[in-house]
C-alpha cells in the first residue's frame, strides 16, 4: 500500500473506514478468491474504543473514577438538611411527654451528633469553595442549589434549639445571656436569608423564620420576665411574618396540584416541605402562649393575667385549626408517595429525602403542643408513635444517603442539584470542559449515526 510521499498515495476517506479496520484492504490488493469486505457503518469505525481519533474508554475511565478533590466540587447546601434532619430528632426526643430513664441522653447524643455534622458541613464546603472558587458565586446564581442556601441557618437555629433544650437548665446564667445574644443573631440571619424565595420546595427559604417562634418559645421559660416578653413579641412577630408568607406559597403549590399532575417522583419528598410552617407555628404559638402569665406584669394590657388568659385561651383553639392543616399536607404527601410506590416502587435518592424527616418533626412537636394544651392522652400517644417512626425513618434516610454516596448517586458530576438545569451551566475547570465537550460530541455524534445506520 503506498505511503505519504510515494507516488500513488491518497489522503484517507470516510469510506476507508466504511470497508473496516481490521482485516480490511483495498480492493486492489486482495486475493482474487478473497471474499469482499462487510461494509461497516461509519459509526462503527470512526467512534469506536480503538478509533484513532477518539479513545472513549478513556473518557468511560474517568467517569468511573474520580478524585476525591473533584467529588467535593458537588457538596452542595443540600447537605445542610443532613444537620436540619438531625437537631430536629434531638428537638423531638426532649419534648415527649412520656419519659423513661436515658431518653435525655439519647437526645443529647442526637444533640452533639449535630453539632459535629454541622462542622462536617461547614468544613467541607468551604473546602468546596476554596479549592472551586468559581462554585461559590456559581451556588447563589443556580436556580435549584440556591433555594437550599437557608438550610444552613436553619440548621445553626436548631443547634440553638437544642442548647436552650439540653443547656439551658444544666448551666450557669451566663448560657441564658449568650442564648438572648444567639437568639437575636438568629433572627436577623433568618430574615436576610428569607429576603429570596415552584414546586413546594419554595416554602424552603422562609423556615429560617419559621423556627425563631420555636426557639423564642423554649428560652423565655428560663430568662427574666423582662427579657423573656421582648423575646416572645419578637418571636411571635417572626414566626407570624414566616407562616404568612408560606400560606401565600400553598395557594399556589395546592392550585398547582389542582391543574396539574403530581411532582414527578424525584421531587415528591419536597411535598413534605408544606407539613412545616404549620407545624412550626402550632409549637411556637402555644409555648410562647403557656409562657406569656409567667413573664407578663400586673399591668399588661390593662390586667396582665386576664390578658394573658385570653391570649392562651385563643392561642389553643386557633392552633388547633394549624394543627389540622398540616396532618391534611401530611397525608396528602403521603398519598403522593403511595401512589408512586403502587406504580414502580422505585425512588431515586437525593439530598431531599431528608424531607421526610426535618418537616414532620414540627409535625410530631406540634401534635405534643396540641396534646399538652388540651391535656389529650391520645393525642400524646399519637405524637410517641410518629417519633418512633422518625427515630428509624432517619437511620433509613441516613444508611440510604451512605449507600449513595458510595454507588456514586450523589456527590457526582450531573448528579446533584447543581447539575445543569434551567439555562444555567455550572463553571468548570479548564479540563473537565473539554472532557465534557467531547463526550457530548460523541454521545451526539454516536446517536446521529446510528439513526443513519437504521
Amino acid at each position: 500500500m503506498s505511503r505519504p510521499g510515494q507516488d500513488g498515495y491518497r489522503t484517507p476517506t470516510v469510506h476507508d473506514y466504511e470497508r473496516g479496520r481490521e482485516g480490511d484492504k483495498p480492493q486492489d490488493e486482495r486475493p482474487p478468491d478473497a471474499k469482499p469486505a462487510t461494509p461497516r457503518p461509519l459509526s462503527a469505525g470512526l467512534f469506536s474504543r480503538q478509533s484513532p481519533l477518539l479513545n472513549l474508554s478513556k473518557i468511560d475511565l474517568h467517569l468511573e473514577r474520580l478524585h476525591w478533590r473533584e467529588r467535593i466540587r458537588h457538596y452542595t447546601w443540600t447537605f445542610f438538611t443532613v444537620t436540619m434532619a438531625t437537631g430536629g430528632i434531638a428537638n423531638v426526643l426532649y419534648t415527649v411527654p412520656l419519659r423513661f430513664r436515658g431518653l435525655d441522653t439519647i437526645g443529647v447524643v442526637f444533640f452533639l451528633l449535630n453539632m459535629f455534622l454541622f462542622l462536617i458541613n461547614i468544613s467541607m464546603i468551604s473546602l468546596r469553595f476554596y479549592t472551586f472558587p468559581e462554585t461559590f458565586r456559581a451556588s447563589y446564581m443556580h436556580p435549584t442549589e440556591r433555594l437550599f442556601l437557608p438550610a444552613s441557618v436553619v440548621s445553626f437555629g436548631t443547634i440553638l434549639i437544642n442548647i436552650s433544650q439540653y443547656g439551658l437548665p444544666n448551666a450557669g446564667p451566663w448560657l441564658g445571656r449568650a442564648v438572648t445574644v444567639l437568639f437575636w443573631i438568629d433572627a436577623a440571619l433568618a430574615v436576610l436569608s428569607s429576603s429570596e424565595t415552584m414546586t413546594p420546595i419554595w416554602i424552603f427559604p422562609i423556615y429560617p423564620l419559621l423556627i425563631v417562634g420555636p426557639h423564642a418559645a423554649i428560652i423565655c421559660k428560663s430568662l427574666d420576665p423582662s427579657v423573656a416578653l421582648e423575646i416572645i413579641i419578637g418571636g411571635f412577630t417572626l414566626q407570624g411574618i414566616g407562616f404568612l408568607v408560606a400560606f401565600m406559597i400553598y395557594a399556589s403549590f395546592i392550585y398547582r396540584l389542582m391543574t396539574q399532575k403530581l411532582p414527578q417522583a424525584s421531587a415528591r419528598p419536597g411535598m413534605f416541605v408544606s407539613v412545616g410552617p404549620s407545624g412550626f407555628t402550632v409549637a411556637a404559638v402555644l409555648g410562647m402562649a403557656d409562657a406569656l402569665p409567667r413573664v407578663v406584669s400586673a399591668d399588661f394590657m390593662g390586667d396582665g393575667p386576664l390578658a394573658a388568659m385570653i391570649i392562651k385561651v385563643v392561642a389553643n383553639w386557633a392552633c388547633l385549626w394549624i394543627w389540622g392543616l398540616a396532618m391534611w399536607f401530611f397525608f396528602v404527601s403521603v398519598g403522593a408517595h403511595w401512589s408512586c410506590a403502587r406504580q414502580d416502587g422505585h425512588f431515586a435518592f437525593g439530598m431531599t429525602w431528608f424531607s421526610f424527616i426535618f418537616p414532620n418533626t414540627a409535625l410530631v412537636t406540634a401534635t405534643f403542643a396540641v396534646g399538652k394544651a388540651f391535656r389529650s392522652q391520645a393525642i400524646q400517644m399519637v405524637g410517641c408513635v410518629m417519633t418512633v417512626l422518625l427515630v428509624v425513618g432517619w437511620f433509613l434516610v441516613v444508611g440510604i444517603m451512605i449507600r449513595a454516596i458510595v454507588k456514586k448517586q450523589i456527590l457526582w458530576p450531573q448528579k446533584g442539584e447543581d447539575r445543569d438545569e434551567g439555562g444555567f451551566t455550572a463553571p468548570e475547570k479548564q479540563p473537565e470542559r473539554h472532557l465534557n465537550t467531547i463526550s457530548k460530541m460523541t454521545s451526539n455524534a454516536l446517536a446521529s449515526m446510528k439513526s443513519n445506520d437504521q
